[in-house]
């Protein structure tokens, strides 16, 4: 089915007040010494102007923006006034042939510098998800110029009470018990040094970081197993 043409008095008004600034654009270059095909080109290189300007404001209200707006605007608007009687362009003066022969000059620049000249605003990157990266704590490596500092030194992470393990029999290898929320504290211990060094923790390392006797390391890294 063929939709229903709606006319737009907007539309109307923009096809007439282009038709006739293009017509006043062509009869001043005529007037100004510019016959045959060169008067038909100057008003196509104004209009040309205004829609590079026009998507130059879409994005950016620059001044160069703005200026070549109203540069495009007074040839139009002097156009429409010119030819409305006011001049006499059976007798066009100098300075207004000047202006007309240096019209094509004057647009190839602007349009240029327009089409050419970075915006002011950083075009807008499409969003991505943000990658997560862990965080690994790593002691600073120290300054072989700088002097050395008596620091405190930290205690080792202090473990959770250990109930008093029964004494083993003769005949009996004792293995001390050990309380989940020490196995809970090891593991993470474990697991930080496994993701800065890329290797499992070995017994001694264990057994200095959590500040435990060697037997009960032993038992806290065969759990981790």
């Amino acid at each position: 089915m063929f939709r229903s043409i709606r006319i737009d008095a907007v539309l109307i008004q923009a096809v007439i007040a282009g038709a006739l600034s293009f017509a006043h654009l062509h009869d001043l270059a005529e007037a100004a010494g510019q016959t045959g095909w060169k008067a038909w080109a100057y008003p196509v290189s104004v209009d040309l102007l205004l829609v590079a300007v026009w998507r130059r404001l879409r994005t950016e209200r620059s001044g160069l923006a703005w200026f070549w707006f109203l540069v495009a605007l007074v040839a139009s608007l002097g156009a429409n006034i010119a030819t409305a009687g006011l001049l006499d362009l059976d007798h066009v003066p100098a300075w207004l042939r000047i202006l007309v022969a240096g019209w094509p000059a004057l647009a190839f620049l602007g349009g240029t510098l327009l089409a050419h000249t970075p915006d002011a605003t950083p075009a807008p990157t499409p969003e991505t998800a943000p990658r997560t990266v862990p965080v690994v704590d790593r002691p600073a490596a120290p300054d072989p110029t700088s002097a050395p500092e008596v620091s405190e030194v930290s205690a080792p992470e202090s473990a959770p009470a250990l109930p008093e393990a029964p004494a083993p029999g003769p005949a009996q290898v004792s293995v001390p018990a050990v309380p989940p929320a020490l196995v809970d504290h090891a593991r993470k211990v474990a697991t930080e040094y496994r993701t800065r060094t890329g290797t499992d923790i070995d017994t001694a390392t264990l057994r200095a970081r959590l500040g435990v006797p060697e037997d009960l390391a032993g038992a806290i890294v065969a759990q981790l197993a």
